[in-house]
């Protein structure tokens, strides 16, 4: 996840003065988002604020590229989807250098999608989700999605080749659930797994994903 650190110190006045009005708006937007208690109120405050904040950043700064854009796509087909032949009874959870984790189905041809204890940690109180568009479909390392949080945002990436056919509306009502439960409830999205992906390249187990958040 490719994180991007909010401003918690609101700058001097004459440092405001020389911003946009857009710009001065979503830094006081993310002060108040930083400085708030956590009571039912503010919460729901916060995530409608956090919301308005991102319509006005898309504005106020180009879109963050995705993740390995340089690279040519694979082509893709309307019947590029199909069954993995992998073992998935003994398949386990895998995890990306972006902290993102990824399991099979037992079925081998869909895999679940999501943000990692690592990741939801180092993120803080999450108040806003972006989900993808089911039937759409993304290439390997795309960004799908994205997170935000009161101190930063970061894009979803998919590992893998596959096309959306479910996502966890939860999400948009109760953003926090990735805090709460980041592995399990939190998961963001169910993909059907592309002709010729290998839902192993490039992912780690659980073991070699501790040993890399411990370096």
């Amino acid at each position: 996840m490719g994180l991007v650190t909010f401003q918690h110190e609101p700058p001097g006045s004459s440092s405001l003065l020389k911003l946009s009005p857009n710009a001065r708006l979503i830094t006081i937007l993310r002060v108040f988002l930083s400085t708030t208690t956590h009571t039912t109120e503010t919460m729901a405050a916060r995530s409608s604020i956090a919301r308005a904040a991102r319509q006005l950043t898309s504005v106020a700064r180009p879109a963050r590229p995705f993740a390995c854009r340089n690279a040519p796509a694979a082509p893709w087909s309307k019947q590029s989807f199909r069954p993995f032949s992998a073992s998935a009874a003994v398949w386990e959870k895998k995890y990306t250098q972006d902290h993102e984790w990824v399991e099979l189905a037992a079925d081998g041809k869909t895999f679940t999608l999501g943000v990692s204890n690592y990741a939801a940690n180092a993120l803080g109180d999450v108040v806003f989700v972006e989900l993808p568009v089911e039937d759409t479909e993304f290439a390997a390392h795309d960004a799908i999605g994205a997170v935000e949080s009161v101190k930063s945002a970061s894009d979803i990436l998919t590992p893998l080749a596959g096309k959306v056919i479910e996502v966890n509306r939860a999400l948009e009502e109760k953003p926090a659930t990735i805090n709460k439960s980041p592995e399990g409830d939190g998961w963001i999205a169910k993909l059907e797994l592309a002709e010729g992906a290998d839902p192993n390249e490039g992912l780690m187990s659980t073991e070699e994903y501790k040993k890399f958040t411990e370096e």
